[in-house]
Parts: C-alpha cells; sequence; structure tokens
C-alpha cells in the first residue's frame, strides 16, 4: 500500500506545534488557527488533459497543481511527471516547500504540481505535447507574483522552455503584461534566462550541510564513508561534490543497478559517464561488488543520503539501517514510524527541507536574475548559496540542543514559527 505522504506532512506539523506551543502563550487562538489553516493547502488545482498521441488517438492524464501557502511570498515549487503521481503526494510536497523555503529565508510560500505519466512512454513530440497542456491547465493561476513552477523528478530544463514558451503564448492571447514571463518558471536553460549552477544547486546544498555537520562532529572527509540511494540529478551532483572534498563515496545506485565499492570507493564522474552511455548503473556496476538497493539503505556506513523517491525507509527496515547520519537529498524518504525508530537508535537526521534546499533557494536566484534582467555566473550563486545553507544547518543545530530534540523537529520548529509569524502579521486569523 503507497504511503499516504500528506498523513506524513500532517503528523510533523502536529508534533512542531506541541513544541512551538510556550512561544504563543499570549496568543493561543490566533496560533491554534494558524496551525489550522497550515494542515491543508490554500488552492488545489486538478483535473484531466488530453493530448495528442503521435498515433492519431488522444489520450488523458490526471494533473495536480497544489498551492499549500503564500503567506511569506508566492507559491514555489516544482513540476514531477511520474506514474505514481496523486493528490496526497503534491498536497504533502506543497507543505514541504512552504517550510522549505522558510528554512533558508527566502521569500516564497510552498507549491507542488505533477502528471501521472510515465514520460519514458511518451516521443519527445508527445511530451511537449503534455508540457504544453499542463501549461495551459495551470496558466491562470501562475506568474511570477503568483506561482513559480520548476523542474522535479522527471522533469528538466528544456521541459521548463516548452512551458514558459506556452505560458508567454498565453498571456499574449490574454493581453496581460507581466514585467518578464521568464520570470514564471525557473530551473529553465540558460539562454532563457536560466541560472547558472542550478542544476548542481540542490546536490551541492547538500554537501554545504555534509560539510557542517563533519565540522560539528569533527569528522576527516578521508574517514568518511557515504552512501547514496538514487543517481538522477540530484545524487550525481551531491556524489560529485563530496568526492571533490575527499569523502569516500562507497555505494551509489539508480532504479536499474546498486555499486559498492567499500574498498577504493567509487568516483562518481567516471559511474555518471557509464550511465549515459548504457542507460544505467548496471554495467559500471560490474567492476564492482553488486549488491540490492535495499541493502545499499542498511549499509554500516558514516552518512546515508537517499536521494530518490518519498518513502524508502519505513518501520521495515529502520532497525537495520546503521549509518550515524542520514542526509534526506529526496522529499519525504522517511516515514514517521521510522523515523522515531532511527532516533531511538541515536541516527542523526538532517530533514530534506533544510538538506535539499539548495534547489529552491538558487531558483529564487534565477527569479531574482529575471526580474532584474541580468545574470550571475556561477561563482556568484554558489557565493551566495553557501551562507544560506551554512545558517540553516547553523539554526537546526541550535534548535537541537535547545529543545533536546531530533533534527527533523528543531528544522520544522524553526520554519513553521516563521510561517505562523507571517500569517499572524498579514492579520489572516
Amino acid at each position: 500500500m503507497k504511503i499516504d505522504a500528506h498523513k506524513i506532512s500532517q503528523e510533523q506539523l502536529i508534533q512542531t506545534s506541541e513544541l512551538l506551543k510556550g512561544e504563543y502563550a499570549d496568543s493561543m487562538g490566533e496560533f491554534n488557527f494558524a496551525i489550522e489553516k497550515l494542515m491543508e493547502p490554500e488552492n488545489i488545482i486538478q483535473g484531466e488533459i488530453e493530448i495528442d498521441m503521435d498515433n492519431g488517438n488522444s489520450k488523458k492524464f490526471s494533473a495536480y497543481r497544489v498551492q499549500h501557502n503564500n503567506s511569506r511570498g508566492p507559491y514555489k515549487g516544482g513540476i514531477r511527471f511520474h506514474q505514481e503521481v496523486s493528490l496526497p503526494e503534491v498536497k504533502a510536497l506543497s507543505t514541504w516547500m512552504t517550510w522549505k523555503c522558510a528554512v533558508t529565508g527566502i521569500p516564497y510560500g510552498g507549491g507542488k504540481g505533477g502528471v501521472a505519466v510515465n514520460p519514458q512512454e511518451l516521443s519527445k513530440k508527445e511530451l511537449q505535447r503534455l508540457s504544453r497542456a499542463y501549461v495551459q491547465f495551470i496558466a491562470p493561476e501562475i506568474g511570477a507574483w503568483k506561482d513559480i513552477p520548476a523542474p522535479d523528478v522527471n522533469t528538466n530544463s528544456q521541459i521548463m522552455a516548452w512551458m514558459v514558451d506556452e505560458f508567454q503564448l498565453w498571456l499574449d492571447k490574454q493581453g496581460y503584461i507581466q514585467e518578464n514571463p521568464l520570470a514564471a518558471f525557473t530551473g529553465k536553460p540558460i539562454l532563457l534566462g536560466g541560472s547558472q549552477g542550478r542544476g548542481e544547486a540542490t546536490g551541492y546544498g547538500g554537501v554545504v550541510i555534509l560539510e557542517e555537520l563533519a565540522k560539528k562532529k569533527n569528522w576527516k572527509p578521508s574517514e568518511i564513508t557515504i552512501a547514496i540511494q538514487g543517481f538522477g540529478n540530484v545524487g550525481y551532483w551531491f556524489a560529485y561534490h563530496a568526492y571533490q572534498k575527499g569523502y569516500k563515496i562507497v555505494a551509489i545506485s539508480d532504479s536499474k543497478g546498486t555499486v559498492y565499492s567499500d574498498r577504493d570507493g567509487i568516483n562518481p564522474t567516471e559511474a555518471l559517464k557509464s550511465k549515459k552511455e548504457n542507460g544505467s548503473l548496471c554495467e559500471f556496476s560490474k567492476k564492482y561488488k553488486r549488491i540490492t538497493n535495499e541493502e545499499l539503505l542498511e549499509l554500516p556506513v558514516t552518512i546515508l543520503a537517499p536521494s530518490a523517491l518519498e518513502g524508502v525507509i519505513t518501520e521495515k527496515n529502520a532497525e537495520n539501517i546503521k549509518a550515524e547520519a542520514i542526509i534526506e537529498m529526496a522529499n519525504g524518504p522517511i516515514d514517521i514510524i521510522a523515523d522515531k525508530i532511527l532516533s531511538e537508535k541515536g541516527i542523526l537526521v538532517v530533514p530534506d527541507i533544510l538538506a535539499n534546499a539548495g534547489g529552491v533557494t538558487v531558483s529564487y536566484f534565477e527569479w531574482v536574475q529575471n526580474l532584474y534582467g541580468y545574470q550571475w555566473n556561477r561563482d556568484e550563486v554558489i557565493s551566495k548559496l553557501t551562507p544560506l545553507m551554512q545558517e540553516g544547518f547553523s539554526n537546526m543545530w541550535e534548535l537541537i540542543n535547545h529543545y533536546k530534540v531530533t533534527g527533523r523537529i528543531a528544522t520544522y520548529s524553526y520554519a513553521v514559527k516563521k510561517v505562523i509569524d507571517a500569517i499572524i502579521l498579514r492579520g489572516r486569523v
């Protein structure tokens, strides 16, 4: 049975609210109203989109855009194309985006979207038709100052290029004037207003968190072993930057193969080259010990970095996790029961809303560049991202020690309080 991610996000909010009650002793009515408001998204756009297939037939797909909260700024969040996209999943992801934006201080609220489709089964022309149809579906509800979509699972800069073009065509037909239509989407190609460093931002941001954790633990990079579940864009860049800084990558995996090398470690660049040449890590794994994806999660490593889809660590395997710490590069990879088990085992979890916030932070930088009509170079982008990730980690670490709670609850308490305060300041209670 598929995990209800939305219920997980609600339970996390309830746990956090219990911790924050003492901060609002003189305004409990407003606090309780804000928490109730944050339990559900503000807007849900759902329905079916229909496209013409190459064979002459038409086909319908379930489509969603969920806008959780905009008290701190426009809604912000990715669009995923995946066969298991569902409303509960998108509601959860939009909620997590609200907290993620608050963690690094960027002025956005949370949103998320998706289409229930396996994009591998579509031709390039069909994929473009689907992308444009989705924009037609959500166009009245998005914009540079309203809701700014971005890439997510199985979407990329090319898809964002199609989408922003369709949105600009839609605006022209409606007679709307915006500051810059390009600012309505992020994660675009560089030629269409994309930001330098955006592709590596999520993985790089995770490594900034890794570096800060290593400082707190007095770890030496050469002595740290890392297992990375998921070797897409996020997993690769996390592996690449960790490897460049001297950390030992002992295991990586994609949906078709897992590579394990506890002796010499793995060069992520070589692994990516093989994956591009062969379509997966299967061929590359022949040079190393082959294990299952499940076994990777249970390796006795210093750091485990789940970097694929949600719900991979559950009550069924949590007891077997041996990592000293987990850096959640995927959204929602650990369920509620597993989270409690890991805490009891003394395993520190750096939650997704902090660990993978580098992507949305650089998306914010892209939006700013589009609004102002100029572009920063890669080093400028990275120099702006690094201190925001460091500050987010510092806030988490301080609250872990202050409240004696898990990394997740500490991070949530910081983020949720900022959103509640914005709701109260606006008088939405």
